[in-house]
Formats: structure tokens, sequence, C-alpha cells
């Protein structure tokens, strides 16, 4: 069997970077990108199977080109992975800003669409594939103080449930990952701007996302890309349209 060909984007870091390495210790042949040029750097200079370029995916014309050298580089598309994703704007909507919430969008739901656009025109032509969505916990219930970020991850859920059915005729699945509270730097701001905001402590803030899980405890970059890992493998060949949620069980926000 031929080695998978992977693309994910957002992947210097976090949960896209353990869902690369995690892909190539299988055996695939992985193309990345990222909008962090220091943080790619370094990632391509530690990790040398991975290939990649720098890409904001909130820019048409930086994902065709992500595509065009991302395909070139790998000889085809089996699998791409949208991690890309910001946390956005801290702040109640009536309090926010128009520039800060269209950011959010653009990065999270547009760049999403973009990928997906260009994979589907791949992947549909060869009766193949699949895509893995990033949504979130916060695309289910919502998000007090981080509308835009919530507003993107329920839109993405939506945009997989309607190109699972687009492309499904062809051979090609579609599903979403809705992750619960990640550990690493991002979700440590995103406490620490949640603090500022409501004038309590980090660890009360921290507290406060540790006790909206039944299991009690946050989830690892690593739980992620496991789930991701079994959604583009032939275990997962029948599953479709699909939202798997990796929180510990979300009982509130």
């Amino acid at each position: 069997m031929q080695p998978q060909r992977v693309l994910i984007t957002a992947a210097a870091s976090g949960i896209g970077l353990q869902t690369a390495l995690d892909f190539v210790q299988a055996g695939a042949r992985v193309f990345i990108c990222d909008a962090d040029a220091r943080a790619l750097q370094q990632t391509l200079e530690t990790h040398p199977k991975l290939l990649g370029m720098l890409c904001d995916v909130s820019d048409e014309a930086q994902v065709s080109a992500l595509f065009e050298q991302g395909l070139q580089a790998l000889g085809g598309l089996d699998v791409l992975v949208n991690c890309a994703g910001i946390a956005g704007p801290t702040a109640d909507v009536a309090e926010m800003d128009f520039a800060a919430w269209r950011q959010c969008l653009a990065v999270n739901l547009d760049g999403t669409f973009l990928c997906c656009r260009l994979a589907a025109r791949v992947m549909g032509a060869q009766g193949s594939g699949a895509i893995v969505n990033l949504s979130s916990t916060a695309g289910l219930y919502g998000f007090p103080r981080r509308a835009p970020y919530a507003s993107a991850k329920w839109a993405i859920r939506g945009l997989t449930k309607t190109l699972a059915q687009e492309l499904g005729p062809k051979g090609v699945r579609v599903n979403c990952v809705c992750p619960g509270s990640v550990e690493g730097e991002r979700m440590d701001r995103v406490i620490a701007a949640e603090a500022a905001k409501t004038g309590r402590t980090e660890k009360q803030v921290r507290d406060m996302f540790t006790q909206t899980a039944s299991l009690r405890t946050f989830v690892s970059a690593q739980d992620i890309s496991n789930t991701i890992q079994f959604l583009a493998s032939p275990k997962g060949a029948r599953i479709s349209g699909q939202e798997i949620v990796v929180d510990g069980n979300t009982e509130t926000l």
C-alpha cells in the first residue's frame, strides 16, 4: 500500500505538529504550513521528514500556492487536516471590535473553506480522500466573550456536514473533531485573557475550565491527533459527516 499523502495547516506547533509527527511515524508523507515563519523554520529543521511552507490560510492566493507546492511535493493528496485557527478577541458582543471579529472568522472559517475547496477538487476527481476539520466545543455550546471564535467553529460543523454530502458520492469522507480545552500555549493565552477581562485569577479560570468536564481534566494534542489518525485511516472508512467530540464530556461553559 502506498504511503498516505497528507497536508496539514498550522502544523508548526500544537495539535497540528503532533498530528504531523504521528502521520510521519505511521509512514505517511506530510506537507505542512504555518503563518509563523520562525516556528515553521524551527519545526522543519528539527523534523527533516516534514516538508512545508509559510502560508496565511485566510489569503486565497497563499492557499492556492500551498496546494500547488504541496501536491507537487507529495505527488497527490489523500488527507487534508485543517488545524489553522486563532483564539480571536475576548470581549462581549456589545463591545466587540469588528476588525477583530473579521480576522478571527477569516482565519478559522475562511481558511478552512479555502483549503476544503481545493481539496474537494483534487479528491473528488480521484474518487478518494479524507478531510478532517477542527471545530471545538465552543462550536457546540457557545462561549461567552468569545463570539467570533464560537461562531466560526459552529460554522465549520455546517461546512463539514455539507461537504460530506457533496463529496460522499465521490468516495471522499469529511469529518470534524471538536476538542475541549486543550493543554498548551494557546489555552494559556485564553486563560490569561479571560482572567484579565473578568478580574479572576488565572488559577480560578483554569479551575473553571477543568470543572466543566466530567473527567475534570484538559485534553492533550495527542488525544486530538489520535482521533484524527483514526478518522483518516482504513479503520474509519465508513465514517463521514460526523462531529467527534474529544473533551472529557463538557457539562457547561
